[in-house]
């Protein structure tokens, strides 16, 4: 249904993100955490990976953008990721994408900093249009179309 997810904890990926120059020649880790909102009654149903999204191959996609050209913010990597993820499988209609920078260079004592996005997919007009002639349908339906 609706409120089905798909969460995975702790990617861990080397990567060269940041503002500093340091950053960017030493790099660090960086840890991933991703929620796919999607309907999983397919895959249910067929007990069959293609009617749902791989987890692995999501894993591999995300610690590759991790280990790809450095960006200055978090926000921006989180960005590119949840992006990627909605445009690579359509079954995803909603991703949280949280990424942690344990070694970020603070210099007071801490344990974890994080951002999270999240990201929609963007409703098309087609969409819409059907939604539109479904609601219609319904009404129809159960109030005999006189309104």
């Amino acid at each position: 249904g609706l409120g089905d997810f798909k969460h995975q904890v702790g990617l861990r990926a080397f990567g060269r993100h940041g503002v500093y120059d340091e950053e960017r020649r030493d790099g660090q880790y960086f840890v991933v955490d991703a929620t796919m909102y999607l309907s999983t009654k397919r895959a249910a149903e067929t007990d069959d990976v293609t009617d749902t999204v791989h987890y692995g191959e999501v894993a591999e996609r995300i610690v590759a953008l991790v280990q790809g050209d450095p960006v200055n913010l978090l926000e921006s990597l989180a960005d590119a990721i949840a992006r990627d993820i909605l445009a690579s499988y359509e079954l995803v209609r909603m991703i949280a994408v949280t990424i942690h920078k344990p070694e970020a260079p603070i210099t007071v004592p801490f344990q974890d900093v994080s951002v999270t996005v999240r990201r929609a997919r963007e409703t098309s007009s087609v969409d819409a249009a059907i939604d539109e002639v479904v609601d219609d349908l319904i009404e129809d339906a159960l109030f005999g179309g006189d309104e």
